[in-house]
């Protein structure tokens, strides 16, 4: 008998030990312990919309004026209210200017469709990063 030969058999002995040690029809799930946890939070979560709170995630909103006067910012606020009432509104004031935003966008292309859907009403609009809320 040859060394290849011996190889060989020694292969094939191994190969039917390992083929046999397994068990037929048997799954066995390795797991981080923090993953059932995640899906405990997320439950919770899906609970919390469908009761009527909100839920806070990064996403986008379109700045669609900014001025020094509080009640240039309430008017423009009003007059998109008229415009888009299913679109949300936020007024905020970082000195010297108030600020309005509007929407909760998702992803930056759903806010970049909607600020060309308001190009015939603002000149200068911007897309800022902020904490948005789930609806």
């Amino acid at each position: 008998m040859n060394w290849k030969h011996l190889y060989f058999l020694i292969f094939l002995v191994i190969g039917i030990q390992s083929a046999s040690a397994q068990e037929r029809g048997k799954v066995i799930v390795t797991k981080d312990s923090q993953i059932d946890s995640l899906i405990a939070k997320r439950l919770e979560l899906s609970k919390n919309v469908k009761s009527g709170s909100h839920i806070s995630v990064s996403g986008f909103r379109v700045q669609v004026f900014s001025g020094l006067q509080r009640q240039d910012a309430y008017n423009e606020q009003a007059k998109f209210k008229v415009r888009y009432p299913a679109y949300s509104t936020y007024i905020s004031y970082v000195q010297p200017n108030y600020r309005l935003r509007v929407g909760d966008f998702r992803t930056k292309l759903e806010a970049e469709k909607f600020m060309n859907e308001l190009k015939k009403f603002y000149s200068s609009m911007f897309i800022f990063s902020e904490m948005i809320i789930l609806r």
